[in-house]
């Protein structure tokens, strides 16, 4: 029996795109080829000038790609041509951005951490001479996610971080978009090859078994994943129960909650003729419907107080999510999931649909769908049998919580799970902020005070996890630091001067 076909599906309909057949699923002798072809160009990429340049190459490629490439993963996102486009300068300038890097990685405070202790023998203990560096841990697995085709896919942060830091990188292909990716891998296998490295310094692999299969390889030295608990904590376990373990770095998932005081909803917003309670509600719809309510960075849950205040401002998300646009999620699956998944958490009681998602089909999109907001008490929330509405609803969707007081609000942080971004909105002179950002700070990697939480900007200072389940570590995947999942520091006693590695 020859291997399973992989096609290129058209979201909006759920049908293959014509013949778009792209590849076959990967077995386990393919994965083992990419792995290996992998650690072979691990000596190549030791040249950090050489990696620069890849990086750089790989920019430039993808930036000459631009209108092929955002046309590709349209058909296969529906994601549209503006938020592609975008998307696809942020990879680009991530790409450059990791070259930079890599120029000054061994200036003080760059990504090698070298530090020198001169042998002193006069010291209890005596201590010799140390050189400490960071090394790259070999080939890293990196799963695209089905929601970034770029920016968290082949050219992703995962793939510049890991060849920022000298590895190899074989990508697990996610099955939304295997045209997308092909295109792209290639454009990296020509950018390799223009700067002199390895074709296999980057791997593409797809089908569901591959990834398991990449995880157990006994040349695999780490793993970077963007997707659901689910199937993240399923080859999290994986990757920890191999005979050796690896580091697994995952994001997989996040309800990026949203504090709102009563003091922010009053008085008017600062645009003319409007409320204050009026413009956070227009920021908030905005937020929660981009990209249909793919980001992972989606505020899924906003607290907000009872009364006259609340009201207002719920009446507000009501006006503004029935002008909000329609649209199809990636897949037929993720569509099926998120209508069941609201209609579920709708049928609870006590809550109430203050504007219903559902089925909002044309002709061109058959399987497009309308965003949804829902509101319920605190007290009802915090009960057992309300567990769902703590939980993340992949899409176009959020929650409002009316808490009658402080303590109320708090009930509700305290039984959270960790996540990426948590976002406060109420005056700089309010005496509570500053209490209010640090019981944010206990469970978000992100701590917004004002504004909206989707869009992760790539700089020195960004963290983009937090704690479980929003990631499987400490560690950013945005942002320089990221590259410190792809390294592991060694210390060098007593090696002569010209034997260090440089």
């Amino acid at each position: 029996m020859g291997a399973e076909s992989v096609w290129s599906v058209d979201p909006r309909t759920g049908e293959p795109r014509g013949d778009r057949r792209v590849a076959e699923a990967s077995g386990p002798v393919a994965v083992d080829a990419a792995v290996r072809a992998a650690h072979a160009a691990l000596p190549a990429l030791a040249d950090r000038a050489r990696r620069a340049a890849l990086l750089r190459a790989a920019a430039e490629r993808l930036h000459a790609a631009a209108p092929e490439l955002v046309a590709a993963a349209d058909a296969e996102t529906a994601l549209g041509d503006v938020r592609l486009t975008g998307e696809l300068a942020r990879t680009v300038f991530q790409l450059r951005y990791f070259a930079d890097l890599v120029d000054r990685a061994a200036e003080p405070g760059g990504f090698l951490d070298i530090r020198r202790d001169s042998a002193d023998p006069g010291l209890t203990p005596p201590r010799p001479d140390l050189y400490r560096v960071k090394l790259p841990l070999g080939v890293v697995g990196v799963f695209a996610a089905s929601n970034f085709p770029f920016a968290f896919s082949v050219p992703g942060g995962d793939t510049a971080s890991a060849l920022a830091a000298g590895c190899p990188v074989v990508v697990k292909a996610h099955p939304d978009h295997p045209e997308t990716s092909e295109r792209m891998a290639a454009a990296l296998r020509e950018a390799a090859r223009e700067v002199g490295l390895p074709e296999g310094t980057i791997g593409l692999v797809h089908g569901f078994e591959s990834g398991p299969e990449l995880v157990r390889h006994p040349l695999l030295a780490g793993v970077g994943f963007t997707g659901s608990p689910r199937g993240g904590r399923a080859l999290f376990d994986l990757a920890a129960a191999r005979p050796r373990p690896i580091p697994f770095h995952g994001e997989l998932g996040s309800l990026n909650p949203v504090l709102v005081t009563e003091a922010a909803l009053a008085g008017a917003g600062a645009g003319a003729g409007t409320s204050a309670a009026e413009e956070l509600a227009h920021g908030l719809v905005g937020s929660f419907t981009l990209g249909m309510g793919q980001f992972c960075t989606k505020p899924g849950l906003v607290l907000v107080p009872a009364g006259a205040a609340g009201d207002a401002f719920e009446k507000a998300v009501a006006d503004a999510a029935a002008q909000a646009r329609t649209g199809v999620l990636l897949d037929a699956r993720m569509r099926e999931a998120f209508l069941g998944g609201f209609a579920r958490r709708a049928g609870l009681a006590d809550v109430q649909t203050v504007a219903p998602a559902g089925p909002a089909p044309t002709p061109e999109t058959p399987l497009a769908v309308r965003p949804g907001v829902l509101s319920v008490p605190a007290a009802s929330a915090l009960r057992g049998s309300h567990e769902a509405l703590l939980e993340e609803c992949f899409g176009p969707a959020t929650v409002l919580v009316r808490y009658a007081d402080p303590a109320e609000a708090d009930a509700v942080l305290s039984r959270l799970d960790g996540c990426l971004t948590a976002t406060l909105h109420t005056p700089a002179a309010d005496p509570d902020a500053a209490a209010l950002l640090a019981v944010l700070a206990r469970f978000a990697g992100r701590v917004l005070f004002g504004g909206w939480p989707t869009g992760v900007a790539v700089a020195d200072a960004m963290h983009h996890g937090g704690p479980y389940p929003a990631s499987t570590s400490t560690a950013t995947s945005v942002g320089a630091t990221a590259v410190e999942r792809w390294l592991r520091p060694v210390s060098f006693q007593t090696v002569p001067e010209e034997l260090l590695p440089r």
